[in-house]
Parts: C-alpha cells; structure tokens; sequence
C-alpha cells in the first residue's frame, strides 16, 4: 500500500470508495505531492514564460495610541511604515529559503504598501510581486505582507503587545496556464 497521508486504516465498502475518490481528486490538485503522497518540488522546466502578478492583502490592529504613535513617527526603534516597506520587499526576495517547495525567482518588481488606517486602527498592508517566468508569484506577496506586519509589531510591541496581525491573503494574481483570478470581496 502506498504511503499516502489522505488513507485512512481499517476502511472497507462504500466509506473506502469514497476515500480512494477523494484522494484522487486531492492528489491530482495537490501539486507540491507525488503519487505516494511525499512532498517534491514541482519541475517547471517545461513551462513557458509569462508575466506574472500577484498581489496580497493584509494589516495589523492595534490600540489607537499605537496607530498615533507610529503615525506622528514617535516610535522609539524608528520610522516603522518605511522599515515595514523595506522589510517587506525584502523577504520578498527570499521566499524561496523560507518556504521549502518554492522556487529561487528573479523578481522583476516588488512594491509595499503600508497604509494608516484610523478608522479600524490599524495599518493596511498591500504587496504586489511581478515576474517574466515560470510560476506564480503568489508566495513572495504574500511573504511580503507577512514580513511587513511581523516588522511592524516587533517595532511597536514595547508600547501595544496586543496588536492582531490578520487577514494575510492573496487578492489578485495572473498570467500562466490558471489565467486571471481575483478575490470576490468588498475591499
């Protein structure tokens, strides 16, 4: 029997048929997984070049004397929107040592955007990650977003440890065979 992760022991008749289904239906999706259900790096090799987009959302909440603070640039650490920015575009760029089945890209553009936000007090987090290759770039967006928002709370936790990172996700991506596709929502 194949060391498959979605079997589960001791099955039989329609519940086993319907498992054996499912897992055919994952393990076709499942791209990062070979037919045994270990993890691979997919080759990409075969692919044809194409622009590639992607962007990501995310933000962090915080009490509105944080906000003020970082806002009126009374952070003790520094200029925290630019060095969330800059952290941002940074990690970026290293995505692929951070996540394990990501492939080392050249990125042509990155771009972070950390935006005030008094109304929900908070700061909204918008990256966009753009490439000539082979694979998307949704995981360097999203690992933008992310690195800004854990650079904004490690900058500003000595005076709000109770700030909420959230709401981390991919709101466009194009180019390759899957096309265009944004998220459906109000924002």
């Amino acid at each position: 029997m194949p060391n498959n992760i979605f079997l589960l022991p001791n099955r039989t008749g329609l519940a086993s048929r319907l498992i054996a289904y499912y897992n055919t239906i994952t393990m076709s999706k499942l791209t990062h997984l070979d037919e045994t259900g270990r993890a691979r790096m997919v080759d990409v090799g075969e692919k044809a070049d194409s622009v590639r987009l992607a962007v990501a959302r995310g933000s962090v909440q915080m009490q509105p004397e944080t906000l003020a603070l970082i806002v009126e640039g009374h952070i003790k650490k520094g200029d925290v929107l630019t060095v969330a920015q800059l952290a941002g575009i940074m990690a970026a760029k290293r995505t692929s040592d951070l996540i394990p089945m990501c492939h080392p890209l050249m990125l042509n553009h990155v771009a972070v955007t950390c935006t005030p936000n008094p109304a929900q007090s908070q700061i909204d987090i918008e990256a966009s990650a753009r490439l000539t290759g082979k694979t998307g770039v949704e995981m360097e967006a999203l690992t933008a977003v992310s690195v800004a928002a854990l650079t904004i709370y490690d900058m500003a936790k000595a005076v709000d440890r109770g700030m909420i990172i959230g709401d981390v996700r991919v709101v466009q991506k194009s180019g390759g065979k899957s096309g265009d596709w944004r998220l459906e929502t109000g924002d």
